[in-house]
């Protein structure tokens, strides 16, 4: 299974048809999101990202990514939107699950791996989840992202970020989050 985000401007007048596929669509103007998993019809003036669970990416998505999750679990999709001020920080931690996220404005750091990489906006990053992750929004400047993140159905309404180092725990945090969809995913989606 995949994970994708694509990323869709529709002009006035313009309209565009989604197949059916378990989807949040993100309304980047509105700056809101739901959840479904029929067709869904699109029409412009709008601005959205569709982050999408396929059988395959396509090759008209920002990011796809494989997904290997296991088959006995039932999961959830999230989407939240995450807020730091001038110079927030979010301390090395992980997450309970995969996710895409997608930079709104601002600009990013991400370090994570061994490696750092610099975001703007409409850039799209993978995280895997386990895998501890330092980010530091810009200096100078609100930053803001959205995310899609598939995880275990038991965080429906409660947080999946877990800090690596304890003293990170009790710091304060920044970041505010809005969440738009914690919805259960189909068995078999």
């Amino acid at each position: 299974m995949e994970l994708q985000v694509v990323e869709h401007r529709l002009t006035d007048g313009e309209a565009l048809e989604l197949e059916p596929a378990p989807r949040v669509v993100y309304d980047v103007n509105a700056d809101g999101a739901d959840y479904s998993t029929g067709s869904r019809a699109i029409k412009g003036p709008k601005h959205v990202l569709s982050f999408e669970l396929t059988p395959k990416a396509s090759g008209s998505a920002l990011l796809g990514a494989s997904l290997a999750l296991p088959t006995d679990e039932q999961r959830l999709i999230r989407c939240d939107r995450v807020d730091f001020p001038p110079g927030g920080v979010a301390y090395l931690h992980t997450h309970q699950g995969p996710g895409i996220r997608v930079l709104l404005h601002g600009s990013i750091r991400i370090e994570t791996g061994g490696r750092s990489h610099d975001y703007g906006p409409f850039e799209a990053w993978f995280e895997p989840g386990p895998e501890p992750v330092f980010a530091a929004g810009s200096a100078d400047e609100p930053t803001a992202f959205v995310r899609c993140m598939v995880l275990p159905a038991h965080l429906k309404g409660q947080r999946s970020i877990r800090y690596v180092r304890d003293e990170d725990a009790d710091k304060p945090k920044p970041q505010r989050y809005t969440v738009f969809v914690d919805e259960l995913l189909p068995e078999d989606p």
